[in-house]
């Protein structure tokens, strides 16, 4: 629940939003009053063609840094901000540039499709980018003969590889979130609510998937869980999708995954770096600036449009 202590810091920031004609984009991972201060809230891809689309001067993004670079890619006429340039990501981290373009002179012959969640940089060096919803589908859509490295995420790729029977070189990359999930863990939570249904992101590695009654994106999961008759649901993704779950079906219940045997949950420290007070002062100071070079732009700009027309 948003902390009633933090409504003046909302009223501050809808103040300053008009005034600068801005908009606010929050990720589904961030803290709960971070998503109730925005005017879009979602997945990454998804929340950069909705600011887009709009009139606004200014994006703010409120999530991780590759997520205002995307931002910045769709919308290079915007002024595109991020409360704190050190939210970073370790999926994306996990890939550079230079260590993708080596990978790519060792498989000359092979086409590269990369995960959104990655740097500009990779976006550039990239033939078509996916995302966790629809990874499985522009795979299938491209040539039976065609050859591929699936960057970053091992795991996706993996589920991917599975789901599409396509022979794949994967980049060795994961998401350290869903990467400490367990099989173990989920069935501990399980034994306990034995009704519950498990939801799982793809991002998660295939021991973990096997146990899960749903898989697929935080859109995806959300659809899931607002339309089946299911009331009570053990999420095992990172838990600030949990705001937005809560306040779609309020008559339902979401459990989380303990982060170790002893308790506590999974959670990205990155995205949980965003607060009120940043937003404020972004918004205030119109800094930091996502500032992004315009031949890696428009490179970029093409693995996402390639995207979108397998779409």
């Amino acid at each position: 629940m948003v902390d009633r202590n933090s409504t003046d810091k909302l009223d501050e920031i809808i103040r300053l939003k008009r005034e600068k004609n801005a908009v606010i984009l929050a990720h589904y991972y961030t803290v709960d009053e971070v998503q109730a201060a925005a005017d879009f809230v979602g997945d990454s891809l998804a929340l950069s063609q909705q600011a887009a689309a709009t009139d606004a001067k200014i994006i703010l993004f409120a999530g991780v840094r590759f997520m205002a670079e995307t931002a910045k890619i769709l919308s290079p006429d915007k002024k595109v901000l991020i409360p704190d340039l050190l939210a970073g990501c370790s999926l994306a981290d996990s890939c550079r540039a230079e260590d993708l373009a080596a990978m790519k002179r060792r498989y000359p012959d092979h086409r590269v499709v990369a995960y959104v969640n990655t740097s500009v940089e990779v976006k550039a060096l990239t033939d078509i980018c996916c995302t966790s919803s629809n990874a499985v589908r522009i795979v299938s859509a491209l040539p039976a003969g065609e050859r591929i490295i699936f960057a970053p995420d091992r795991n996706l790729g993996d589920y991917v590889r599975r789901k599409t029977g396509r022979d794949m070189v994967l980049w060795d990359g994961a998401c350290h979130v869903h990467e400490s999930f367990s099989p173990e863990r989920i069935q501990l939570v399980r034994g306990q609510y034995p009704g519950a249904k498990v939801v799982a992101h793809p991002e998660c590695p295939a021991s973990v998937l096997a146990e899960a009654d749903f898989v697929g994106s935080t859109a995806e999961i959300l659809s899931f869980c607002e339309r089946d008759a299911s009331k009570e649901f053990i999420v095992v993704t990172e838990p600030g999708i949990l705001y937005e779950l809560r306040r779609r079906c309020p008559e339902k219940s979401f459990l989380t995954i303990p982060a170790n045997m002893s308790g506590g949950c999974n959670f990205c420290e990155y995205m949980k770096m965003v607060s009120l007070d940043k937003m404020i002062e972004c918004l205030r100071n119109e800094t930091p600036v996502v500032e992004i070079d315009e031949d890696i732009r428009k490179k970029a700009e093409g693995s996402i449009r390639a995207m979108l027309d397998l779409s």
